[in-house]
C-alpha cells in the first residue's frame, strides 16, 4: 500500500469504526476524516460528531441523504419488486453503495488518499463497500482494518476503547448486532445464530407484534406514477415523507417482520432478521397495480430479471453495466405502471382491496364469463389445437417406439 496521509472513514460512531478511527492514525499515522451518512438511523449525529472530533478525527462531515435514499435506491428496488431469496428486501444492502458513492466524493474534495470502512471479512458489506470504490474511484486505496488488525472479538476492542480514552457504552450490551435506516431495521448474531431461536420480542424497533395490532383493519389508497409511488389517501408526500407515513401505519399494524436463513455474497449462510414495514406495504400495492396494468408477456419476462437484479443489489453490483442494462429494462416495463391501490393492512398482512388505473388492461368485457361480443369463445377450439400439436406428436412418436 503506497504513502498514506489522509484516509476518509466511513464513521458511526459505534465501538468499532469508533476504534477503527483511532487505530488508523496510529497504525498510518495519518489524518482521518469521518464521514457520516444519515439516512434516517435515528441517531443524534451531533453526538456522532463531537465523539469523532474527541476519538481524533480531523474533519466531520454529516450528510443527509436520506431523500436520495429514497429516491434513488429504494424506489427503483420496489419498482423491480426486488427481494433477495423471496424474503429479504435489502434495507441494507441498498444503503451501503449511497454510502460509499458519498464517501468517495468526500475522498475527492479532501484529496484523501485512501477510503475506510467498519465491514468484517466475513460479511457481504465489505463487498459493497469495495466494489462502489473501485467502480467509482478505481485508483483509490482501501483499508479495510477488520481484515488487518488484531483485535478480533467486541472484548478486544472494548480494551482498546478504554486504553484509548474512547468512550464506551455503560449500559448492557445488546445480545445481537442491529442495523438501522428509514427503510428497515437489521438484526443477526448473537442470540440469533441459532436457527432454531425464535427472535425475543424486545428486540423489535419499528413493528408492534401481529398479535397486539389493532383489531381492525386499515384501509389506505396509494397513487403511484410509473412505478413509483407519490401519494397517500390522495395527500402527496415526498419519498422521504411517505416512507415515514407507511412505516408508522405498517409498524402499528405488525406488518414487515422477516426471520430467514440467507446466503451471503462470500459463501456463508447467516440468520437475519428484519423489519420492513412501509416498504412491505409498497411492495405488495406495487404489484397489485401491475397486475392490471403490465402486458403479460412483459411481466412474464422482467419477473425473469427479478432474481438477477436482486441478486446484483444483495452482492453489492449497484454501479455495474449488467445493473445499467437492467434498470434500463425496468424502466420500460413500468411505463404505465400509473393509477392507484387500495392496501388493506391487518395483523402483519398485506392485501389488496381494490386497484384501478386509466392504463388498466383489465376488460370486464373480455374476462366476463356472461354473453359478450367482444371474444368469440369458438377461437379456442383452433387455439387449443395448434397448442396442443407438439404434445399430441411427442405421444405419437413414443408409442411408435413400443
Amino acid at each position: 500500500m503506497g504513502d498514506i496521509k489522509k484516509i476518509v472513514l466511513a464513521y458511526s460512531g459505534g465501538l468499532d469504526t469508533s476504534v477503527i478511527l483511532r487505530w488508523l492514525i496510529e497504525k498510518y499515522k495519518a489524518e482521518v476524516v469521518a464521514f457520516v451518512a444519515d439516512l434516517g438511523q435515528g441517531e443524534d449525529l451531533d453526538e456522532v460528531r463531537v465523539k469523532a472530533l474527541k476519538t481524533g478525527a480531523s474533519k466531520v462531515y454529516i450528510e443527509d441523504l436520506r431523500e436520495e435514499f429514497v429516491k434513488d435506491f429504494v424506489f427503483p428496488a420496489l419498482r423491480a419488486n426486488a427481494v433477495y431469496e423471496g424474503m429479504y428486501l435489502m434495507g441494507t444492502s441498498l444503503g451501503r453503495p449511497l454510502i460509499a458513492k458519498k464517501q468517495i466524493e468526500v475522498a475527492k474534495g479532501e484529496n484523501a488518499d485512501a477510503v475506510a470502512h467498519g465491514a468484517t471479512g466475513k460479511g457481504n458489506d465489505q463487498v459493497r463497500f469495495e466494489l462502489t470504490y473501485c467502480a467509482l474511484e478505481p485508483k483509490i486505496q482501501v483499508i479495510a482494518p477488520w481484515r488487518e488488525w488484531d483485535l478480533k472479538s467486541r472484548e478486544a476492542l472494548i480494551a482498546y476503547a478504554k486504553e484509548h480514552g474512547i468512550p464506551v457504552p455503560v449500559t448492557s450490551k445488546k445480545p445481537y448486532s442491529c442495523d438501522r435506516n428509514m427503510f428497515h431495521t437489521s438484526y443477526e448474531g448473537g442470540i440469533l445464530e441459532d436457527p432454531w431461536n425464535q427472535p425475543p420480542e424486545d428486540i423489535f424497533e419499528m413493528t408492534v407484534s401481529p398479535e397486539k395490532a389493532p383489531d381492525e383493519p386499515t384501509y389506505i389508497d396509494i397513487d403511484f406514477e410509473k412505478g413509483v409511488p407519490v401519494s397517500v389517501d390522495g395527500e402527496e408526500l415526498s419519498p422521504v415523507e411517505l416512507l415515514y407515513k407507511l412505516n408508522e401505519i405498517g409498524g402499528k399494524n405488525g406488518v414487515g417482520r422477516v426471520d430467514m436463513v440467507e446466503n451471503r455474497f462470500v459463501g456463508i449462510k447467516s440468520r437475519g432478521v428484519y423489519e420492513t414495514p412501509g416498504g412491505t406495504i409498497l411492495h405488495v400495492a406495487h404489484r397489485g397495480l401491475e397486475s392490471i396494468t403490465m402486458d403479460r408477456e412483459v411481466m412474464h419476462l422482467r419477473d425473469t430479471l427479478v432474481p438477477k437484479f436482486s441478486e446484483l443489489i444483495y452482492y453489492g453490483f449497484w454501479y455495474s453495466p449488467e445493473m445499467a442494462m437492467l434498470r434500463a429494462s425496468i424502466e420500460e416495463s413500468q411505463k404505465n405502471v400509473t393509477g392507484t391501490t387500495r392496501a388493506k393492512i391487518y395483523k402483519g398482512n398485506v392485501s389488496i382491496a381494490g386497484r384501478r388505473s386509466p392504463f388498466s388492461l383489465y376488460q370486464k368485457d373480455l374476462a366476463t364469463f356472461e354473453e359478450d361480443r367482444v371474444y368469440n369463445q369458438g377461437d379456442a377450439t383452433g387455439f387449443i389445437r395448434l397448442n396442443a400439436l407438439r404434445l399430441a406428436v411427442r405421444e405419437i412418436v413414443e408409442r411408435n417406439k413400443k
